[in-house]
């Protein structure tokens, strides 16, 4: 036990140190504090982004998932994959943009586009609205993980309080840069975490061979779609693919991610990388199907893991893993309190209370929205109940609706402020509706979220060419900007005559 709690006070203290030394680099900026003054290098730029990809909703969800519905997790491979295309596709687009024309807030880039303060507004509060859901996760994983590595020493509500106070005082004195210092140590500590518990654990059933023999013989529904409950077919593989993918990357927090990184070059390896970080969940499977043989019906599915390591591993073994799961948490929810402090100090404090705030002043007030987002997802987390995964989910649902005006802004000269507007409107609507209002939730399988793209994308596009946009000055602007970043990063589609290459290397 002793041992233990020594573990669980080193997780807690290494980013207190890390938060202390970053903050010895940083300058009193809103640029330093929230996107590390667009330097990020290689290293911290991968590791962030896979940590805060990664989170409770991974390491304790996907055993979870595994444990109670089959296969249909598995999507996870694939949706990594389309994670890393998305970033270096769409992300690379975004950071050149929010270089160019100093971007900070998923609000700023189509704000400025769609050259609308409704429609700017609108995304503000999708971000704030769907995000602290997805924190309340965090933290609710985190505390869980806490809690039974202790024994049960330090209850929920109190491990809960500490992973909050924790993550107050790192991002507070450090800002991003601490967060990304300590995302490289939890990266690594997650990957080999995850990886390492299923082999342990199945091995307690002789090994993954003897345990997909025993699955067969005694629970083959595990093995095969729409799993033992009957709900978990295709469609929900291919919602699953696409809500988790997109919600979790049009995050506030990833935005923050593609505007700190110093080189465009950066982005051309995040597929491979995070592609082949997906390997991970293969710990998962090992885990959430060992699970089923071992420890049938379990009240709380999303405590198999840890469930499981204090039942069959030796004890340090089983602290230090779930010290990995728990970072997963942490990795993710600094991020997330840090992004809606940065959509809540950019977006409404800096643009509608007081512009003429001070470099400082807008720096404190970021701080001070840290301390109040923490707290309501603290609340929520003691009583709010339901499945990380389905709470997870839901909140991804709502932030993919973004990708359809980003898309439009990055790469379509039609696009307009009133199809973005009522096309995330609809979208939004209709997630609600699906998700707490309609007597069927999944129509034909497909989750809300699914539906509400559909219906955003159509309202987008039919608006889009049925309007037409007045201020030429803002389209052409955007246009010019296109082409600088064609004509720099992909000089083999530009047309000679038409597309020059830069004479400066201004968004290198």
């Amino acid at each position: 036990m002793t041992g233990s709690i020594l573990i669980i006070a080193a997780f807690m203290i290494i980013p207190l140190i890390v938060g202390l030394v970053s903050a010895r680099q940083s300058q009193d900026t809103s640029e330093d504090f929230f996107v590390q003054g667009r330097a990020m290098g290689s290293v911290a730029v991968f590791f962030t982004v896979a940590a805060t990809w990664w989170s409770a909703f991974a390491f304790l969800g996907s055993n979870a998932t595994f444990y109670t519905s089959g296969p249909v997790y598995l999507t996870a491979l694939a949706w990594n994959l389309l994670f890393g295309f998305m970033y270096y596709w769409i992300g690379k687009r975004v950071w050149f943009l929010g270089k160019r024309f100093n971007y900070l807030t998923p609000s700023d880039l189509m704000g400025d586009f769609y050259n609308s303060e409704a429609l700017r507004i609108l995304v503000a509060v999708i971000t704030l609205v769907f995000t602290v859901p997805y924190l309340q996760i965090q933290l609710t994983g985190g505390a869980y993980l806490i809690e039974v590595a202790s024994g049960g020493v330090i209850p929920f509500w109190l491990a809960a309080l500490l992973f909050y106070f924790i993550i107050i005082v790192y991002v507070w004195v450090g800002g991003i840069r601490a967060i990304a210092w300590t995302d490289v140590i939890y990266g690594a500590l997650l990957f080999f975490g995850m990886m390492y518990a299923g082999y342990y654990i199945s091995s307690q059933v002789g090994g993954p061979t003897a345990l997909f023999a025993q699955l067969a013989s005694s629970y083959p529904a595990h093995l095969t779609m729409p799993g033992p409950n009957g709900n978990m077919g295709y469609s929900m593989w291919f919602s699953l693919f696409m809500i988790v993918a997109i919600g979790a990357f049009m995050g506030p927090q990833i935005w923050l991610r593609m505007y700190s990184v110093k080189s465009g070059r950066l982005f051309n390896l995040m597929p491979f990388l995070l592609g082949l970080a997906a390997f991970a969940y293969v710990g998962s499977v090992l885990t959430g199907y060992s699970g089923v043989l071992l420890e049938p019906g379990l009240e709380n599915p999303d405590q198999v893991l840890p469930v499981m390591l204090m039942n069959y591993a030796p004890y340090l073994l089983a602290s230090l893993i779930m010290a990995a799961g728990a970072a997963a948490a942490m990795s993710t929810a600094n991020s997330q309190i840090h992004a809606v402090s940065t959509v809540v100090t950019m977006d409404i404090y800096q643009r509608y209370v007081n512009r003429h705030a001070s470099q400082s002043r807008i720096v404190f007030i970021g701080r001070l929205s840290l301390v109040g987002f923490s707290l309501a997802a603290y609340i929520m987390a003691l009583t709010v109940p339901g499945l990380l995964v389905t709470i997870g989910i839901a909140a991804l649902a709502g932030t993919a609706q973004l990708i359809v005006p980003t898309i439009g802004a990055i790469t379509w000269r039609r696009a307009h402020p009133m199809a973005a507007f009522w096309g995330l409107i609809g979208g939004i609507a209709c997630v609600l509706w699906l998700t707490y209002g309609a007597s069927v939730s999944n129509p034909l399988g497909l989750h809300a979220g699914i539906w509400g793209l559909i219906v955003n994308s159509g309202l987008f596009v039919v608006l889009s060419l049925v309007l037409e946009r007045r201020d030429s000055d803002v389209v052409e602007r955007f246009s010019k900007a296109r082409q600088d970043y064609v004509a720099e990063y992909h000089p083999e589609q530009c047309d000679d005559e038409q597309i020059a290459p830069p004479q400066t290397a201004q968004a290198r």
